[in-house]
């Protein structure tokens, strides 16, 4: 039970990381990686789950 908490909290945080960094992004810089903003959180869910 406790693994599944920390595992859950781990996944949550790094998919706010990755919110976070990918929002303080311009959109040209956005544009250069191939990312709308409408995109952003699909990455983070994502790179949240991969391992």
């Amino acid at each position: 039970m406790i693994n599944t908490v920390v595992e859950n909290y781990r996944q949550w945080r790094n998919y706010r990381d990755t919110v976070d960094e990918l929002a303080r992004l311009s959109n040209r810089d956005l544009g250069e990686l191939g990312i709308s903003r409408g995109d952003i959180t699909e990455i983070a869910r994502e790179a949240a789950t991969a391992k």
